[in-house]
């Protein structure tokens, strides 16, 4: 492998692997690489859990890894390798440019590979692909090749705090159509966002409200003042139509070089024009254009030969924010701050805007509203009533979602305030959004949307998107949530059943469901279908039923809802007593399809597999999914998942899970003889143990912490402690779960608990309500009040703990 002295640019040999520190996920399975390279065949990206060496080559590896390849099979296809099998071969995308580096991005999280083409990182997606079976434990970036040399350059390693991947091409991700000409894509870019942009209305009198007369021929170029006055200190004024600005000394090219450099942030001028078109711009304080101005004569006085006298000289405004690409403002020599300024007070409006029962709510300016959203620019256009008026009146609009709207047209960047009413707001600023087709408006509120998307937000937000056709991946990520937090989602609260049938409907059919029983399944179809105003169990609707005929009870939904449904429960998963139960219920009795398939279940269990292809029907097999139910049975039991952990989760004989690495325990104070992790899921009782207090946010605390494990999470329905022979007992402390180890949900509070009464004694408590049903990978007890040991109060002991619950 060659390496220049700049170490952002290397030569891959053929059959070869570059690997190098920096270029290093900082979260296992979810980062993203941003590189540019220079190849004749294929790029070939390796995605490993550890660094390969120099003369690595994914064909011989047989470690866990994923591999990209654009460019394969002498640069016709795309493929995508997990653990060198072949899952991803198309054809037509993401080939290579033999003439010129061409930028490309590639990012994982959680299996989902997303492969995009351009310089901007999270833009011009061409292919994304989920793998069913995730490797979550990639970190190490390999740049490798084939046959040939490949080169790299500008390669970097990005987070990806969240996974906002689904949501950077929201509208119309098609194909990308690929160019030879490496320039091309660089044009694409400039063309911005949607192709549309302040380019457009370069020279243009659609929107103007100024023009120029230029040179002695005495042409008239129109403009803008809103777009001058941000630009530079043009003599406008700040009313009235038709202001014209007379530049009888100055030719049409030297304006026309000015404007342009204004509308698109670059223009071309020969070399004997750039005086000219630095008196201009001075004379117009368009500071940027003056110093681009000087700077190149200088140059040129220093080295003539820098310049090709036969060509122009290419002057380009110096973007402070590439990665907003040539979106508006970014991208022009705007001062985005002036611009905001003229938009509070209402200088150069040309445009009054009323909403239905809130008068007028704010002057604006018709070119940077059309520059946003197409509707707005036909509405101003096409010869409507608002072409002609200065008004225009809005109905059926929020003006605090609307105001917003506008901040964001003028700034480029979306500022919303965290309010007791943020997700009210941000829903109506989405459909504002999707209204008025401000796609990048759009996609911000959608990534907002996924990061405050929680367990709780997931169904109101999923019920409010469901309508808009251009949230359809918020709304495939939202109902992937609900399947995968099934039981949570449909026991906290009841906002499930406001779902419409083909919502529902997808999130049971979801192959990423995942339940702790299959009874919970009936339960939310059960209630789904009528509507339930409380939360119940098959049983409740049972004895519901043996009063009431199924149509008042189900109403509409049961004539077709009930019939299709039902057969997505895996009833032959189900206890043998509860499906006898069920067979003897009114419910069997009144609804066919679930008497038919209770009797299928039932004969499935107690005779094998009568019917043909039972063994291939998705009834008959476990969720791939599914947590496996660790039930507690009595204090000190084996049944629990620390000892599962110890036995290598089923494996082997039992081992210490501290010793063996499987879990991790962490207490408050140092380890030490007395502070001993591996004791508290030991098989030996312990006379002493105990954590010891620390300062934490200014106060002491103690605490006893287990990580089960990155790859694991635990939906924790019972626990239990063991007192050390001490008789400092508990009476005070909280027991907690966490995701990251960082922010804690409280599962159980004691508060003046005295169970604990006697040195060594067990005891065990249940966690109820629907935190029971979230998964955690962090648990521990903390001291919240003094123990009954006055010497050392704050001495948590205990010296054994074990968890209990759905083990994933």
């Amino acid at each position: 492998m060659n390496e220049s002295i700049d170490k952002k640019f290397l030569t891959v040999p053929p059959f070869e692997c570059a690997w190098r520190k920096d270029l290093k996920f900082r979260e296992a399975g979810r980062g993203c690489v941003a590189f540019e390279a220079f190849a004749h065949n294929d790029v070939t990206v390796v995605f490993r859990e550890n660094v390969g060496s120099q003369h690595y080559h994914y064909k011989r590896d047989n470690s866990p890894h994923y591999t990209v390849i654009l460019g394969s099979h002498r640069n016709r296809r795309l493929r995508i390798e997990v653990d060198g099998e072949n899952v991803v071969d198309v054809a037509g995308v993401g080939l290579c440019c033999s003439s010129a580096f061409q930028s490309y991005w590639i990012s994982i999280y959680d299996g989902l590979i997303s492969v995009g083409k351009g310089r901007y990182p999270f833009q011009n997606l061409m292919f994304q692909w989920l793998d069913s079976n995730p490797n979550c434990n990639v970190r190490y970036v390999g740049l490798s090749s084939w046959d040939k040399h490949v080169g790299y350059r500008n390669v970097n390693v990005l987070p990806l705090t969240q996974n906002h991947i689904l949501l950077w091409k929201q509208v119309d991700c098609g194909e990308y159509e690929t160019e030879e000409d490496g320039d091309e894509e660089v044009k694409d870019e400039r063309l911005g966002y949607d192709k549309w942009g302040l380019e457009n209305f370069l020279e243009s009198w659609e929107l103007s409200d100024m023009f120029f007369i230029v040179g002695k021929e005495e042409k008239l170029v129109p403009a803008h003042k809103v777009i001058l006055q941000t630009s530079g200190d043009f003599p406008l004024s700040l009313t009235g139509e038709g202001v014209v600005v007379q530049l009888p000394e100055v030719r049409y090219p030297i304006l026309h070089a000015l404007l342009e450099y204004i509308y698109m942030g670059h223009t071309q001028i020969s070399e004997p024009q750039l005086g000219s078109l630095w008196a201009l711009s001075s004379q117009f304080q368009v500071t940027p254009l003056m110093k681009q101005c000087v700077e190149t004569m200088e140059r040129f006085k220093l080295n003539k030969k820098l310049f090709d006298s036969g060509k122009n000289v290419e002057l380009s405004y110096p973007s402070t924010q590439p990665h907003c690409g040539m979106v508006f403002p970014f991208g022009l020599p705007i001062n985005v701050q002036k611009l905001k300024q003229l938009h509070s007070v209402g200088e150069y409006s040309d445009i009054n805007i009323y909403i239905d029962g809130h008068g007028l709510v704010v002057k604006s300016h018709k070119i940077i509203l059309s520059l946003w959203s197409v509707p707005f620019a036909k509405m101003f256009t096409n010869g409507m009533i608002e072409s002609n008026s200065s008004d225009i009146h809005l109905r059926d609009v929020s003006p605090e979602a609307f105001n917003i709207m506008l901040e964001f047209m003028y700034s480029g960047e979306l500022s919303i305030e965290d309010s007791i009413d943020f997700g009210s707001l941000l829903l109506q600023l989405l459909l504002l959004a999707d209204q008025f087709g401000v796609t990048p408006l759009h996609q911000e509120c959608c990534k907002l949307f996924l990061e405050c998307l929680s367990e709780d937000s997931v169904c109101p937000i999923l019920q409010a998107v469901s309508s808009i056709p251009s949230c359809k991946l918020i709304e495939e990520t939202c109902e992937r949530k609900i399947a995968m937090h099934f039981d949570y989602c449909t026991t906290a609260s009841l906002d499930f059943v406001l779902f419409d049938v083909a919502t529902f409907s997808s999130i049971i059919r979801h192959p990423d469901l995942t339940v702790t029983s299959e009874e919970r399944v009936l339960n939310a179809i059960l209630m789904w279908c009528m509507k339930a105003k409380e939360l119940c169990g098959w049983e409740l609707v049972d004895q519901l039923m043996r009063k009431y005929t199924p149509e008042p009870l189900f109403e509409e939904r049961m004539l077709h809802s009930v019939n299709d449904l039902l057969p997505y429960v895996r009833f032959p998963l189900l206890p043998h007593a509860l499906l006898k139960k069920l067979e003897n219920s009114g419910l069997s009795s009144h609804i066919p399809v679930l008497d038919n398939l209770v009797k299928e279940a039932i004969g499935f269990i107690e005779y094998g597999s009568t019917a043909p292809g039972n063994g291939q029907n998705v009834r008959f097999q476990h969720r791939r999914s599914s947590y496996k139910e660790l039930q507690y049975i009595c204090d000190g039991d084996s049944n629990g998942v620390l000892y599962f952990a110890g036995t290598s989760f089923g494996e082997h004989q039992w081992v210490n899970p501290v010793l063996s690495k499987r879990i991790t325990i962490t207490a408050s104070s140092p380890t030490s003889r007395f502070t001993d992790p591996k004791t508290l899921v030991s098989r030996t009782y312990q006379g002493t143990s105990f954590a010891g207090p620390r300062m934490e946010d200014g106060q002491q605390c103690a605490w006893w912490m287990v990580d089960i494990g990155q790859d694991h999470q635990l939906m924790c329905n019972y626990y239990t402690l063991r007192m050390d022979g001490s008789r400092a007992y508990n009476r005070f402390w909280n027991f907690q779960g966490s995701l990251d180890g960082r922010t804690w949900t409280n599962l159980r509070d004691h508060e003046n608990d005295q169970t604990l009464c006697k040195p060594g004694q067990f005891a065990s408590w249940p966690v109820i309500g629907p935190n029971a049903l979230l998964p955690f990978r962090f648990f521990r007890v903390v001291l919240t009040g003094p123990t009954t040991d006055a010497s050392n109060p704050l001495n948590l002991c205990i010296c054994f703990l074990e968890l209990y619950g759905y083990f994933h």
